[in-house]
């Protein structure tokens, strides 16, 4: 059955989001994607990192259909695992050792500007617990820059977002970065990308 879903971002941004992958993912392990959505990004990095393990996962059966469908649609079933039904709220995260063992680094995509910011602490608690020292945790998305959107087209999404459900909005990097401080995440790197988002790369300090 054809359950594959196509989000209009994805396309536009997933060319981007892999050049800054590329020059921070090793050649072998294994990535988790929390929050995989449709899972066009999952199997174009799964295409464009041949040797690396693309875990995808999402809290939405509706997603995981869709992921597991464009898994098929692009033959990759033998190299590729199925979504894992992953709610970052939900503790313990039951990721498969396999995934665990080879972990290299977590990728979260335009997420925790569409969920409750007690979903941004999980993401880091969780992260922390998984990664070691020198790992990396990867967010890509709208960000507030000392507490102010960096364009008006942000300014008016933030506000749809809100009349949506007033838990979510696009969050404040200083705010997010500070909770990832307390999971042992130094901010590494802020990278401008097109459209008003920003990828931001923090990396694990302690072991």
């Amino acid at each position: 059955m054809e359950n594959r879903l196509f989000f209009r971002a994805t396309r536009r941004n997933r060319a981007f989001i892999g050049d800054v992958l590329s020059k921070i993912i090793n050649r072998n392990g294994s990535i988790l994607e929390i929050g995989s959505g449709s899972g066009e990004h999952g199997v174009v990095f799964q295409k464009r990192f041949p040797e690396v393990i693309w875990q995808t996962s999402d809290p939405e059966i509706v997603h995981r259909k869709s992921i597991s469908s464009w898994i098929e649609h692009e033959n990759l079933s033998k190299k590729m695992p199925q979504p894992l039904e992953l709610d970052v709220e939900k503790i313990p995260w039951e990721i498969p050792p396999k995934v665990v063992h080879s972990l290299q680094g977590i990728v979260s995509i335009n997420m925790i500007h569409v969920a409750e910011w007690t979903c941004t602490v999980a993401l880091f608690r969780e992260s922390g617990k998984l990664l070691k020292k020198g790992q990396f945790l990867i967010l890509y998305g709208p960000f507030r820059i000392d507490n102010k959107h960096t364009s008006r087209s942000n300014y008016l999404f933030d506000n749809s977002l809100k009349m949506q459900n007033d838990l979510w909005g696009i969050r404040d990097l200083k705010e997010v970065s500070e909770e990832g401080k307390k999971n042992n995440f130094f901010q590494e790197e802020i990278i401008n990308m097109p459209a008003n988002n920003f990828s931001i790369i923090y990396r694990k300090f302690t072991s």
